[in-house]
C-alpha cells in the first residue's frame, strides 16, 4: 500500500527553455524550485510520476539537530528556521511543528554516545538537553517503564510527510513557476561540454542550469551521462496505526522502536536503521565503496530479494533520449515492505506502548533510501558536466533538511552567498575510492 499522500494539479503546457529545470519532485527537489521561483528565476520542475510520491512522503518526518553528523548539524538548524518561514511566507501548511523529540535508553553505552553528542551540540549553540533516570521516566510515562536516561530537544519537531512537498509545490506554482507530473526527464543534451537543455518525454526544454534531485533514481541518471555517482539503496519499512489515545509523545526514539504522530492523528511506527538489502548490478559496481558502511550497519541491514531488480533504479543499462526509459516503466517506486520487519515493528510498539495495544495497522508501505558511502548527501554542480547541479544522497537524512538543501541549490544556481558552507557536500569528494569518515556524531 503506498503511503498516504496529498495530490496537486500539474501544470498543462510545458515550456520549451527555462533558467532552471528541476529534475525530481521530492521533498529536496520542490525546495530549491522555490527558493528559485522567490528569486525571480523562471523555473520547470518535472516529476516522472507525483509529487513526493516516493521517499518524501515513506518517512517518519522528523525535522532534527540531534544526533547530526557535524557536517550536516548546520544544515539542519538552518533548516527549521527555514521550516518555519515556509509557512509564513507560503501560506502553505506542512504540518511543521516544533513539539520536541523524545529520546530513551536503558543502555550506558546509548547514552554516553550522547552524552558527547549533547557535549558537542552546546559548543556550536544547540540546544539539548540530557535527562537523568527521574526525568527520562517522567517524560516516558506513556510507556509505563523506568528509564536510566535520555536526551530530549526542545526545538526539534515534525512536518507532516504526506503534505508537506505538495505544499512547496503549490507555493511553486503561486510565484509563476511550472510544475509537470508524469513527465520523465529521460537525460541531457550539452553544448560546449555544458548542459544546453534537459530531454524529457513530452518535450525537450532548453536551459543552461538543470538540477538532478531524483533520489534513487539519480546514480542511474548520472550514468547515462557518464558521471560516476556512488549510491545505495536501502528498503526501509513503516507502518501506521490509528489511534484515539491521548497523552503519547509526539516523536519518541528508542532502540526498539521509533513512534511519530501523524497528521491525521494517527502514528507512524518504524525501526530505526533497519532495511533490506536489495541486489542490484549498482550496487555490485559500488560495493568497495560502501563495504565499510555496510560492515557497521550488519545486525540491522538484512539481505533482501528482487525488489531492486524489478524497480530498475539502479540499472546500468544506457537508454535512449527518444525512447521509454526504466522511469517511465516504473513511475513510482513502491516496493513491498518487508513482511518481518512490519510485524516485529508492531509487536515493539506495541510493548512500548500500552495504550496502542488496542490499535490495527492500517497501512504499511516501503521506500528505497538513497545512502552515499559516508552518509552524507552530494550537493554541487558537478565538475566534468557545467550546468548539472547534484542534489542526492541523503541517506534517510534529506526530509528534515529538505529546506536548508534547497536554499543552498539556489544559492549555488544564482551565485548568493550561501546559507551553509558547501564545501562538506561537494560531489567530487567521492572521486575514485576516497571515502570520507563519518563523524563520530
Amino acid at each position: 500500500m503506498p503511503a498516504p499522500l496529498c495530490q496537486i494539479e500539474t501544470s498543462p503546457d510545458l515550456p520549451d527553455r527555462a533558467d532552471v529545470v528541476v529534475i525530481g519532485g521530492g521533498i529536496i527537489g520542490v525546495f530549491a524550485a522555490y527558493y528559485l521561483t522567490l528569486r525571480g528565476l523562471s523555473v520547470v520542475l518535472v516529476e516522472k510520476g507525483r509529487i513526493g510520491a516516493e521517499q518524501s512522503s515513506r518517512n517518519w518526518g522528523w525535522c532534527r539537530q540531534q544526533n547530526r553528523d557535524a557536517r550536516e548539524l548546520p544544515m539542519a538548524t538552518k533548516s527549521l528556521d527555514l521550516w518555519e518561514r515556509f509557512g509564513a511566507e507560503s501560506g502553505e501548511n506542512t504540518g511543521f511543528s516544533r513539539c520536541g523529540l523524545l529520546y530513551l535508553s536503558n543502555d550506558e553505552a546509548e547514552l554516553a554516545g550522547w552524552a558527547r553528542w549533547c557535549d558537542f551540540a552546546r559548543g556550536v549553540n544547540v540546544s539539548t538537553r540530557m535527562l537523568d533516570a527521574t526525568e527520562a521516566t517522567s517524560h516516558g510515562a506513556a510507556t509505563g517503564r523506568a528509564w536510566k536516561g535520555g536526551v530530549f530537544s526542545a526545538s526539534d519537531g515534525i512536518a507532516d510527510p504526506s503534505n508537506a512537498a505538495p505544499a512547496a509545490a503549490r507555493a511553486i506554482l503561486k510565484g509563476g513557476g511550472t510544475v509537470h507530473q508524469m513527465c520523465a526527464a529521460r537525460g541531457l543534451e550539452t553544448e560546449g561540454g555544458r548542459v544546453s537543455a534537459v530531454v524529457t518525454e513530452r518535450g525537450t526544454i532548453r536551459t543552461k542550469v538543470a538540477i538532478l534531485a531524483g533520489g534513487a533514481w539519480s546514480s542511474s541518471f548520472c550514468h547515462q551521462s557518464g558521471i560516476r555517482l556512488p549510491l545505495a539503496s536501502i528498503r526501509s519499512s513503516i507502518l501506521s496505526v490509528s489511534t484515539a489515545v491521548k497523552g503519547l509523545p509526539d516523536a519518541l526514539h528508542t532502540s526498539g522502536v521509533s513512534v511519530t504522530k501523524r497528521g491525521d492523528g494517527g502514528y507512524t511506527l518504524a525501526i530505526s536503521g533497519r532495511g533490506r538489502v536489495d541486489p542490484t548490478a549498482q550496487q555490485f559496481r559500488f560495493a568497495p565503496q560502501f563495504l565499510p558502511m555496510f560492515l557497521r550497519r550488519w545486525r540491522s541491514l538484512l539481505p533482501g530479494g528482487l525488489e531492486g531488480v524489478w524497480s530498475g533504479h539502479e540499472t546500468l543499462h544506457r537508454w535512449r533520449l527518444d525512447s521509454p526509459t526504466p522511469m517511465e516503466r516504473v513511475r513510482i517506486l513502491d516496493p513491498a515492505p518487508d513482511r518481518s520487519t512490519i510485524e516485529l515493528t508492531h509487536r515493539r510498539a506495541l510493548d512500548l506502548l500500552p495504550a496502542l495495544r488496542d490499535t490495527k495497522i492500517t497501512a504499511a508501505w516501503a521506500g528505497y533510501i538513497d545512502s552515499t558511502p559516508d552518509g552524507v548527501p552530494a550537493i554541487g554542480e558537478v565538475s566534468s558536466l557545467p550546468g548539472l547541479i547534484l542534489a542526492a544522497g541523503f541517506s534517510g537524512h534529506g526530509f528534515g533538511i529538505g529546506p536548508g538543501s534547497g536554499h543552498l541549490v539556489a544559492d549555488i544556481v544564482t551565485g548568493a552567498a550561501p546559507i551553509v558552507d558547501p564545501k562538506p557536500y561537494r560531489p567530487d569528494r567521492f572521486a575514485g575510492f576516497a571515502v570520507g569518515k563519518v563523524s563520530d556524531f
